[in-house]
């Protein structure tokens, strides 16, 4: 206005270049040097400056120079965005306080526009403008992001949409990266990284413009000229919990490379694993283990990502050990190398590691917790050269050995944990506590933690050492570690440690009873009174009708309690040997773990029927694998003790892996320095009870066959259209609809042309449930479930070519013998049959071989023997090859 008039923008009085205003205001204008440089040269020497000041605290919003001419100077983001379609430039600009939009843009779209409380906008050149309304929610799209953001109608030049620090206070914790030109911030618990221009874009021609000077030969040559983006992906942040807060996912962010998989070896430092062995060893050679066919391809797989990744390398070493593969629960396969024997003459490291209870103490204090895991960390470390050779392994493909530091050595857990501390030492005991790759980051406020997150970050990141974020914590008020719970209030016992006796459900009978009275009588010495508070159970005992009463109740409940608390639970003392007894009863395993006969923590575990169903032996290896897995934390680094009532797994670490269960649980082994010794079961009681406990949750597969027949059902084009039909009400009667199956004469239709009708067959037929009936047997069992097209001739030809039934079917073998049949075992190698077969071509001066067989599975071995066999060398024999692997039968059946 005051131009139009011709006014000084300072004073009333008419404004010419003679004029002095008696309101002159002083100017401070901050530039980059080079753009300094520039404005001072185009001043005119007689330029005057305006020394008088405004007074602008009652002015609140402000435009700066940048939005307001459209440059792009270092603090302005441009982008591309779009309001219902309508491209339009972004500005983002700290420099001005609110959000504005063209007026014009508002017209053009229709937009709701509310007269609000007139106001002036400040520029950056001392003007000011006058807000003409406001947009309380404009849908602003800007790179497929949409927005939500209330603006006000300013006729500014420099963009259609200026989002200014309003805006930005409304993201929370954000980078504004100028050099690249990126704004990242989470938007909806979303990483969002926006890619802004470096200049505005050009204004797109009409096209009869283009033609006219196409015409007028005004054009010498046409390009096309195509914006290339890169595209930065933040896969890694996949596994991030949406929860977290915005200033630990900066920073994660910001220590991005440490969350990647790594793409070289690590690199050479003064802890680089060492394989000392005992003066006079001879080099390590064991055979191979024989494995599947099926196995060697996924072998030549593994070996080939390990060759590209460079951790391993061909070898010409006169060492070998052997390899195992276990299979993980997601179906994929783990590589694992047998280093019993070479551990065995290995040269232990005496590397003190640290013990749960002295790092507890350090949490005093403490209110916020991070806990970081580290990716693969043995394969973090590097294998001293000349020790690699030791390492050497051998498949059938070639013979190779390791570059980093293998899993199952005897050393190295000392030898990661001195990593681990040496790298941290300034650190340890003050914020960061570290038990091998498990880092627990503690601090007493929220400032403090993100200060000390950063700073383990940074010590990962110059160390080169990678972290697995799916298994990490940040900023919480509450973590699990090393078997405690840990809080601000301070460090409270896992309640998994006394879960089996307090669930501990009301013995039905006696002999339920029983079980608990010796697990609660094992510890009496630690239980004040102990008879007295148990005298209304032991009564119960001696009655002939069993009866549960209120005193029985009290006397149960107490007990659990007693058991359960100091100072029958100790704490442990990392000074003396931990002994781990462990016990496996026909439905579930059980263990404690004790030092000097004092309890620690319990443990019981019901079975799966399936494994409910396999060897004594199969049952307390089991029973050990899971108790090492459950007290990992007091055990490794540490000698213990292992007590079981199984004989034969006393020489487990010394045996040969015959067995598929063997080699899947050997590397649960590795790395732990125990011995085992042998207990009866009349002396285990605590583990045996623990063993036997009857409702403990246990996990079974899901059937998914229902699920299976409803995909099915929508890729059979005839089925589909008779659901249609179902639905619309048009169907035959006989068809009905329900969870989304459909049901003949209320029987499941299955699919003809589909893989379940196998499925059906299999299980009702050829499956131990099935147990090879005849087709009458087959086709009815079948028909009372289920219905497709002409089932009962597939029925027919399934069961015609079943070649079992061809081969073992009465019309198809000789009558049987007056030999009455023997009572079915009941479990696993614990009923067997032996014979011998003499008299054969003698083959490295073997003429015998004694059979023995396992009479519910009829799994079998063949032992050579000489013909002068006696009873003891057959006794030996026995002990070697049957015990040594099932454990000892309770009959033997032979002639």
């Amino acid at each position: 206005m005051r131009h139009e008039k011709g006014l000084c923008y300072w004073c009333d009085e008419k404004f010419s270049f003679t004029h002095k205003c008696p309101n002159r205001q002083l100017m401070l204008l901050q530039c980059e040097d080079d753009e300094e440089d520039q404005v001072l040269d185009g001043l005119p020497q007689s330029a005057e400056i305006i020394t008088n000041t405004l007074d602008t605290t009652q002015t609140e919003h402000h435009l700066s120079l940048n939005a307001m001419k459209g440059t792009s100077n270092m603090g302005v983001l441009r982008f591309t965005g779009s309001i219902e379609h309508l491209g339009v430039q972004v500005l983002i600009d700290g420099g001005s306080s609110d959000n504005f939009l063209q007026p014009r843009i508002a017209k053009i779209l229709k937009l709701p526009i509310e007269l609000g409380p007139q106001f002036n906008v400040l520029v950056g050149n001392g003007e000011t403008m006058t807000a003409e309304g406001i947009v309380q929610k404009l849908p602003l799209d800007i790179q497929g992001h949409k927005l939500e953001v209330p603006v006000f109608l300013l006729p500014v030049a420099g963009a259609d949409v200026i989002l200014g620090a309003s805006w930005l206070a409304t993201l929370g914790p954000h980078v504004a990266d100028y050099s690249s030109l990126k704004l990242k911030f989470f938007l909806k618990d979303k990483f969002v990284t926006l890619s802004g221009e470096a200049m505005p874009r050009p204004i797109p021609a009409q096209f009869h413009h283009f033609k006219r000077l196409v015409n007028t030969d005004s054009i010498a040559e046409c390009f096309t000229v195509q914006w290339l983006k890169s595209s930065e992906s933040d896969d890694v942040f996949k596994d991030l919990p949406t929860n977290i807060e915005p200033e630990i996912a900066m920073l994660l962010y910001t220590y991005k490379s440490l969350f990647q998989p790594p793409t070289a070896l690590p690199p050479s430092r003064a802890h680089n694993h060492t394989i000392p062995l005992m003066e006079g060893t001879n080099p390590v050679k064991v055979k191979p283990y024989r494995y599947p066919h099926s196995q060697k391809a996924q072998i030549e797989i593994m070996i080939q990502d390990m060759l590209q990744q460079g951790i391993i390398q061909t070898s010409t070493s006169s060492f070998s050990s052997p390899i195992v593969l276990v299979k993980k629960k997601d179906g994929t396969w783990r590589f694992c190398t047998d280093y019993r024997a070479l551990n065995a003459i290995t040269v232990k490291d005496c590397f003190p590691i640290p013990t749960v209870d002295e790092l507890l103490d350090e949490l005093f204090g403490a209110k916020f917790f991070s806990k970081l895991d580290l990716r693969s960390g043995y394969h973090q470390i590097l294998l001293q050269p000349e020790d690699r050779h030791k390492t050497a392994f051998r498949t059938h493909q070639g013979h190779y050995e390791w570059l980093v530091m293998p899993f199952g050595l005897t050393n190295a857990p000392a030898t990661f944990q001195s990593l681990m501390n040496h790298i941290f030492q300034h650190a340890l005991r003050k914020y960061v506590l570290v038990f091998f790759d498990d880092i627990l980051i503690y601090s007493s406020n929220w400032q403090d933690h993100l200060k000390h997150l950063d700073a383990v970050l940074q010590v990962l990141q110059e160390n080169t050492l990678f972290v697995k974020l799916s298994k990490c914590s940040f900023g919480v008020l509450e973590i699990e570690y090393l078997g405690h719970m840990v809080t601000g209030q301070g460090v409270s016992m896992d309640k998994d440690k006394v879960q089996a006796v307090l669930e501990w459900p009301i013995p039905g009978n006696v002999k339920q009873l029983r079980g608990f009275l010796g697990l609660t009588g094992y510890y009496r010495r630690f239980i004040k009174s102990y008879a007295k508070i148990a005298s209304p159970l032991t009564d119960l005992l001696k009655k002939e009708a069993y009866e549960w009463n209120v005193n029985a109740e009290m006397a149960f409940q107490q007990l659990k309690a007693a058991i359960t608390s100091a100072p029958v639970l100790a704490l442990p003392d990392f000074q003396k040997p931990f002994v781990l007894e462990t016990d496996a009863s026909g439905v579930g395993i059980g263990a404690v773990l004790h030092q000097e006969g004092h309890p620690i923590a319990y443990f019981s575990k019901k079975l799966v029927p399936r494994n409910q169903k396999k060897s004594a032996y199969f049952r307390e290896m089991f029973a050990i694998v899971e108790a090492i897995a459950k007290f990992r934390h007091y055990l490794l680094g540490h000698k213990f003790i292992i007590r079981t009532d199984q004989k034969s797994l006393r020489s487990l670490m010394d045996q040969s892996l015959q067995t598929p269960d063997q080699q899947e649980w050997l590397h649960k082994f590795l790395g732990y320095d125990f011995t085992i010794e042998y207990k009866p079961g009349k002396e285990n009681m605590a583990a045996d009870a623990l063993s036997r406990v009857m409702t403990l949750s246990w996990s079974e597969p899901q059937c998914q066959f229902i699920d299976e027949i409803r995909a099915a059902l929508k890729k059979d084009q005839n089925l589909v259209e008779i659901i249609l039909k179902c639905i619309s009400g048009k169907a035959p009667i006989q068809y009905t609809m329900k969870d989304g199956l459909l049901y003949w004469k209320q029987r499941l239709v299955i699919p003809k042309e589909s893989d379940l009708l196998n499925k059906v067959l299999y299980e009702f037929h050829t499956s131990p449930i099935g147990g090879h009936a005849g087709i009458t047997r087959t086709i009815a069992r079948i028909t009372s479930q289920f219905y497709w097209p002409d089932m009962k001739t597939d029925i027919w030809d399934y069961v015609q070519k079943c070649v079992i039934c061809q081969q073992a079917k009465t019309i198809h073998t000789s009558p049987a013998g007056l030999l009455q049949p023997l009572p079915i075992p009941s479990q696993v190698w614990e009923d067997i049959a032996m014979d011998f077969i003499t008299g054969l071509p003698p083959s490295q001066s073997y003429t015998t071989i004694m059979v023995v067989v396992d009479r519910l599975t009829k799994y079998a071995h063949f032992i050579p023997m000489r013909s002068d066999y006696t009873s003891k060398s057959v006794a030996e024999v026995f002990m070697q090859n049957i015990v040594k692997l099932h454990g000892m039968p309770k009959s033997i059946v032979s002639d």
